[in-house]
């Protein structure tokens, strides 16, 4: 039911529980400053859709339609009508004109994605629905909506086919180094589009506490009894700025080969944003709408997102980033801090006066 107290056509089952609706709005809303500057310039490149949907042939698409739809429960109001209900409602509060398919995977590992070239599908695992409560599981279920509403799907898929492409063409050193290439920027956007996502799937559950509970669940388990928000969140700051360059560089490293961001830090950046001017801003009824996506500017979306990236250097806790604020302002000294930095990679040898003792072996029990 939205605030109006409407049903809207088509989305008869919402829950009892109001919300706002937001009535034409644009995914610039709420897409994160990287993922927006990418799809502005994306969607303002003459023939991108004809390219794309050209592509397709090429592309597992029909293959997976063909998979879900024999191997996979379809929500409907026959099959998992609750979560039909809960997609309807996600599609009505973010105003997403065509309801996409649904489908429930046989699969204990918790996830949800959508994909797609002509049209969005929404897949969620076995494991997943039976992890989430109900509010939690509309935040998931708004999360993919949002996915579909930005495109993601188009970008998700291509990244799909890709990574696979680069297991098959692994044997050809050039050809290789040049689609993981491809695949490292894909995946650099995508973890800002799961960000993205993330915020829509506030906007249509409307309950932050509901996202951070899902997202605890999907680091820890059905354990909510044994775990804490703030202890959760407090993970996040103790990631970001605990360590040396050592632990920055191997976060590097860590998340390169993932399309998600680390679960802790997906919460932090959520109830950042959710305290955030912008998000109050929507909340009030003011936002961008759909109707004036045609007018956005692609060098304006660029210098949000660099200047976003500015903000987050000069503001970050990881000593990687404090160094590079050090470097830009000309701080001394600045060869001996990245030596202490690195200190113990490498084991420093014992003095030459000095040998190394043996520990007596002890009793196994």
């Amino acid at each position: 039911m939205s605030d109006d107290g409407h049903e809207h056509e088509g989305h008869e089952h919402v829950p009892s529980r109001q919300r706002r609706r937001f009535s034409g709005i644009s995914s610039r809303a709420y897409e994160h400053p990287a993922d927006r500057s990418a799809l502005v310039a994306l969607r303002k490149l003459s023939g991108f859709d004809t390219v794309f949907k050209a592509l397709s042939g090429l592309l597992p698409e029909r293959s997976l339609r063909l998979l879900f739809l024999s191997d996979s429960v379809r929500v409907s109001d026959q099959q998992f009508s609750h979560l039909n209900d809960m997609l309807r409602d996600a599609c009505y509060i973010l105003d997403l004109e065509k309801v996409p398919p649904m489908y429930v995977t046989q699969d204990p590992q918790p996830n949800a994605m959508c994909i797609g070239l002509d049209e969005p599908i929404i897949v969620v695992t076995t494991g997943l629905v039976e992890l989430l409560d109900e509010e939690e599981m509309r935040a998931v279920v708004g999360h993919e909506v949002g996915h579909a509403l930005s495109g993601h799907a188009v970008y998700r898929t291509i990244l799909l086919f890709l990574t696979n492409l680069a297991l098959k063409v692994a044997w050809i050193p050039l050809g290789n180094l040049a689609i993981l290439a491809i695949v490292t920027a894909l995946r650099e956007w995508f973890r800002k589009s799961e960000l993205s996502a993330d915020r829509a799937g506030l906007l249509v559950g409307q309950d932050l506490r509901a996202s951070m509970r899902g997202l605890m669940k999907i680091a820890g388990g059905n354990h909510l009894h044994e775990m804490n928000v703030d202890a959760f969140l407090q993970q996040a700051e103790e990631y970001e700025a605990g360590g040396d360059l050592r632990d920055s560089v191997l976060k590097i490293l860590n998340v390169l080969p993932r399309s998600h961001p680390f679960t802790t830090v997906r919460a932090a950046e959520l109830k950042k944003w959710a305290e955030s001017r912008d998000y109050q801003r929507i909340m009030d009824g003011h936002y961008p709408r759909r109707s004036e996506d045609k007018d956005t500017s692609v060098s304006d979306s660029f210098r949000e997102s660099a200047q976003h990236y500015a903000d987050h250097v000069k503001t970050s806790k990881d000593p990687l980033m404090k160094l590079v604020t050090d470097i830009a302002g000309g701080a001394g000294n600045l060869g001996g801090r990245v030596r202490r930095g690195f200190d113990g990679f490498a084991s420093a040898p014992p003095p030459k006066d000095q040998e190394p003792t043996d520990t007596p072996p002890r009793d196994e029990d």
